[in-house]
């Protein structure tokens, strides 16, 4: 099977951090020659014209002789998070000199905004632009940044540097990769800044997994990938098979799976701290490996995204693996349901009624409406086996999401008002935006089922509300336990790059949760 490295997943680039400053002697740095120099700027006070300096914009100012605050008012630079503009620097004739012979023969100016997080995100994104295809970089951008506000433009850096599978012979088109960037006056610590690149990490193993096309990626696949990740760390990665599935009583995923020639998984990736006495914490995601829609198939321009169809799973595998690299001291049981909803001779049909692991019989009704059946039976096993003291499910779920949200914010419903919020200040944190959404009991009704235990779709023409009434079905599968649902089908797909999102799968959801796990105690 294709692995990640031979569909082109590469490392993030370097960032380092250095105590020193512009009065330092030469610009090389452990033997590299720093190629660009970047500063910020930011937007003037009230009554005040142009643009304000930011820390180090002024001793570069001094050190290239060149005022660079009028540099940025002439080319319409207002300081706003993102802006940006590049000097190359001319070399002298033969017998002159301008001063900055020795130094790098790029300048870079950036606005950082408010240089709160979300502005130091974007800011971190535009560097990265700007100094594409450099080896090294110097920049004094975080100098002096709060600890938010630092991981926020590494983030954004890194995240911007992720490059998607390519299969192609021919070399990548577009921007060149991202270099070594170093980071002068930096008052961190090597700790701030791994736990800042694992983050980012994570994000881009999950846009990965989800960018990789599914004549490759398929629920075998997908599970191997899993150990491959898993090999070097303290997880432990079981995979259950159709025939395991259907001895355990699994049949709505066995059902969803049942029409495709690659039969349904059910992977699991523990991390179990070594020491520590945290909580266990269970995640599931949804792993729809290519999504036809079934015997309920979809046009063929709703089909074709549909190899991110997995996003909550790859954000749940990546968050497990990132939570064994920081050691957190919490038990993490990730469950995948794979499987790929096909049109099959076997495929299981409108009016279907499916049994899941707890026992609930379900009426089908549409095909298409897959995912709730697949977390059905994730996240009743889980609960069953693993007993955790705290579920979160994660789903490219619902079209009606997006209706109401967008493409910035994730869906957000939970039982537990102290989980939801927790969970809503995470993604204020990490930069991935969940808006609370509620349970509203009156629709319930609309479940009820004349021939099975619970009808997987709402069976009342006057209740529109389907991001509601999916997790009010997945609600009956989370039982006693505190329970919250992230609804990703806006927030984990975007349809133009922006800043540090790209076009296609974002990895929405893995330093949601990953920021949530960290703070969780």
């Amino acid at each position: 099977m294709t692995s990640l490295r031979e569909l082109g997943f590469t490392e993030l680039p370097e960032i380092l951090g250095e105590e020193r400053t512009f009065s330092a002697d030469g610009w090389w740095l452990d033997g590299d020659l720093v190629e660009a120099v970047v500063v910020a700027v930011a937007p003037a006070g009230a009554g005040e014209d142009g643009v304000e300096p930011r820390a180090g914009t002024a001793d570069a100012a001094a050190r290239y002789g060149i005022d660079l605050v009028d540099l940025a008012a002439r080319r319409s630079l207002t300081g706003r998070a993102g802006e940006s503009t590049v000097l190359d620097l001319p070399r002298p004739l033969p017998g002159q000199s301008f001063g900055w012979e020795t130094l790098p023969a790029r300048l870079v100016i950036v606005g950082v905004g408010d240089g709160g997080p979300a502005a130091m995100r974007i800011a971190g994104s535009a560097v990265c632009r700007a100094v594409a295809g450099l080896d090294t970089v110097a920049t004094t951008v975080v100098s002096g940044r709060d600890d938010a506000a630092l991981t926020a433009f590494l983030e954004g850096y890194w995240l911007t540097a992720y490059r998607g599978p390519r299969l192609a012979q021919a070399p990548r088109p577009g921007e060149p990769p991202a270099g070594r960037l170093v980071l002068l006056g930096y008052a961190g610590t090597a700790d701030q800044l791994g736990t800042a690149r694992i983050a980012a990490e994570a994000t881009s193993r999950a846009r990965f997994l989800a960018a990789t096309p599914s004549n490759i990626k398929n629920p075998a696949w997908f599970a191997d990938r899993a150990r491959e990740l898993a090999a070097d760390l303290p997880v432990q990665v079981e995979d259950h098979d159709s025939a395991w599935l259907r001895r355990n009583g699994l049949g709505a995923l066995l059902a969803v799976g049942s029409g495709s020639a690659t039969p349904p998984r059910l992977v699991t990736v523990t991390y179990s701290p070594r020491k520590g006495s945290g909580r266990t914490v269970a995640l599931v995601g949804k792993g729809i490996t290519f999504d036809t829609g079934g015997i309920s198939i979809k046009p063929r321009d709703a089909m074709v995204g549909m190899k991110t169809d997995m996003s909550g799973a790859a954000a749940v595998l990546a968050t497990v693996l990132a939570a064994a690299q920081l050691e957190l001291p919490h038990r993490v049981v990730g469950v995948l349901p794979l499987a790929e909803n096909a049109v099959g001779a076997a495929s299981y049909r409108p009016g279907d009624i499916v049994r899941a692991y707890d026992g609930t019989s379900i009426e089908v009704s549409n095909t298409d409406a897959e995912g709730r059946m697949v977390l059905a039976d994730a996240m009743a096993w889980v609960r069953a086996t693993a007993q955790p003291d705290v579920l979160v499910d994660v789903a490219t779920l619902t079209g009606a999401a997006t209706l109401g949200l967008g493409r910035t914010h994730a869906a957000l419903y939970s039982t537990d008002d102290a989980l939801g919020q927790a969970l809503v200040a995470a993604g204020e944190a990490s930069g991935e935006a969940a808006w609370r959404m509620p349970l509203v009991e009156s629709y319930r009704a609309s479940l009820d089922s004349d021939v099975a235990d619970i009808a997987h779709q709402s069976r009342d023409p006057h209740i529109s509300g389907g991001s509601i009434t999916a997790a009010l079905f997945l609600q009956h599968f989370a039982g006693d336990t505190p329970w919250a649902h992230l609804d990703i089908a806006g927030a984990g797909r975007a349809t133009k790059a922006r800043h540090e999102v790209p076009e296609g799968p974002t990895g929405y959801g893995a330093r949601l949760l990953l920021r949530w796990l960290t703070d969780l105690s």
